[in-house]
């Protein structure tokens, strides 16, 4: 007698697979009459057809549409009622659709879909725990669109998220500029006037000076003020307190300045940028994260301005940036422990450690050039490459032609390199941040570096590179443990 055999979960999800499904078992042998099976469907109206075996061995599936089918036929009855299943079987004989049992709801939809029309609502044979049962098509078709119904809302409700999340973000940069503005106001006030503040007491000391010289002899009254006020030290202590002041305020106008540039809404349209001071401004915010402990290198070669949204690039220095020194402040923090520990014989000496740094290196280059580190890259593809090859990455779409691949190779790219010396990244965790390149990763779950690709790629129409010696020890280049580059095309 045929058994249903019940679902195993009230929630389906993107990763529900044919298992999870109400599954018929019904088998018949090929020796059976059809009179004996049409009274089973008679019982059994929800039952999609019949599995049939031959002497233990799966022979195939006939369908109650099938079956009913052909009895409707003139003399379908009296042909094919008293004869064994075998024989209607001959008859009606088409391949079914089989399918494993960890095969996933959408994937078994879409095959179900693209069978000819005849074929629409036949049941798929499922394989699964060594057996074989029978999924209704519209038991399939009504998960596929429940799937489909909630990850549609959960896409609704996350990009509800995300808007509200940049309208945040957006109230917050508007914040965040106009404070800016209010402190760069003040320091405008304080820079213009300190050059009177410096000319007024150099001209008071030189008057100072001029009156010591043209009177030998001091008044006790005033030689009791110049010991009060401590004339010698002011003399001496002055300029350097102007110029603290001076460099105080400047700090602050390139602090204010940097939040400005960092909270930019960029325009429709790229505009040519300075990407040096881009850099400078990103590095001057991170200096509170830093403590000493990590130093960061600046090798800037000779960059033209580069048409690109430069608050969006601000973002995507700010996140590799974040990433590098997350990486370094364990290494710092392990540096100190054995800085501590370096009396000890047994553990390594101090000397033998690097400092933790992170090197910002740009050029203007081409894909054909040898990269100046060396190495191997990883694409998000998962593929490896050379590091001089142009690796098969999401970029600007270019000419399929021979001519157009290699005019696109001999195009000249602006180069950002940031390079940490830490332990660099496990395969792992590289896999992982690949993945996180791809749409269907990106989509479910956004990262810093997962947007930072999507901004280089999609807007720049640039390139997005990582490598890890941690992964290729062979050719791993001294002082490497992560590196990032980031290529924009030069129109």
């Amino acid at each position: 007698m045929p058994r249903l055999r019940e679902a195993n979960i009230q929630v389906l999800s993107s990763e529900s697979t044919l298992e999870e499904l109400p599954l018929h078992d019904f088998r018949a042998d090929c020796g059976q009459t059809g009179l004996q099976v049409a009274a089973v469907f008679e019982e059994h109206p929800a039952l999609p057809g019949v599995v049939l075996w031959d002497a233990a061995r799966f022979v195939g599936m006939l369908s109650r549409q099938r079956f009913l089918e052909y009895l409707l036929r003139p003399h379908g009855a009296e042909l094919f009622l008293g004869r064994p299943l075998k024989v209607l079987h001959s008859y009606a004989a088409q391949p079914p659709l089989m399918l494993p049992g960890h095969t996933p709801i959408l994937a078994a939809a879409q095959q179900v879909l693209r069978r000819s029309p005849d074929q629409f609502n036949e049941p798929i044979v499922v394989q699964a725990d060594g057996a074989y049962y029978l999924l209704s098509p519209h038991d399939l078709n009504r998960a596929h669109w429940q799937i489909r119904g909630i990850e549609t809302q959960v896409r609704y409700e996350r990009t509800q998220v995300q808007l509200i999340q940049s309208e945040k973000m957006a109230g917050l940069g508007r914040l965040v500029d106009g404070v800016a503005h209010e402190i760069l106001d003040p320091v405008g006030f304080i820079w213009g006037n300190l050059s009177h503040v410096s000319s007024y007491a150099a001209d008071l000391l030189n008057l100072i000076a001029a009156y010591e010289a043209s009177l030998p002899s001091v008044p006790p009254a005033v030689q009791q003020l110049q010991q009060a006020i401590e004339l010698d030290y002011v003399k001496r202590d002055l300029p350097q307190a102007i110029a603290s002041i001076r460099a105080g305020a400047e700090r602050l106008k390139n602090l204010a300045t940097s939040l400005q540039n960092f909270c930019h809404v960029d325009e429709v349209y790229p505009k040519p940028a300075n990407l040096h001071e881009c850099l400078d401004s990103m590095v001057l915010l991170l200096k509170s994260r830093l403590t000493g402990e990590i130093d960061i290198v600046c090798e800037y070669g000779h960059l033209p301005p580069v048409p690109c949204f430069i608050g969006q690039l601000s973002q995507v220095f700010m996140n590799i940036l974040i990433n590098a020194v997350e990486a370094l402040l364990d290494s710092a923090t392990y540096q100190n422990w054995v800085e501590g520990m370096s009396d000890r014989p047994t553990h390594t000496a101090a000397g033998s450690l690097s400092k933790p740094q992170i090197v910002i290196t740009t050029s203007v280059r081409g894909l054909s050039d040898p990269s100046p580190s060396g190495g191997t890259w990883a694409n998000p593809s998962g593929a490896i490459a050379p590091a001089d090859s142009d690796p098969i990455q999401a970029t600007a779409k270019t000419a399929q032609s021979p001519s157009g691949a290699a005019a696109r190779n001999e195009r000249r790219w602006v180069s950002v390199r940031i390079t940490d010396n830490g332990p660099g990244l496990s395969p792992e965790v590289q896999q992982r941040i690949l993945e996180s390149f791809t749409v269907e990763r990106r989509a479910a779950k956004e990262t810093s570096l997962s947007v930072s690709y999507q901004i280089v790629t999609a807007k720049h129409g640039g390139q997005f590179r990582l490598k890890s010696p941690a992964l290729f020890p062979a050719d791993a280049p001294a002082g490497i443990g992560t590196e990032f580059e980031i290529l924009l095309p030069l129109s």
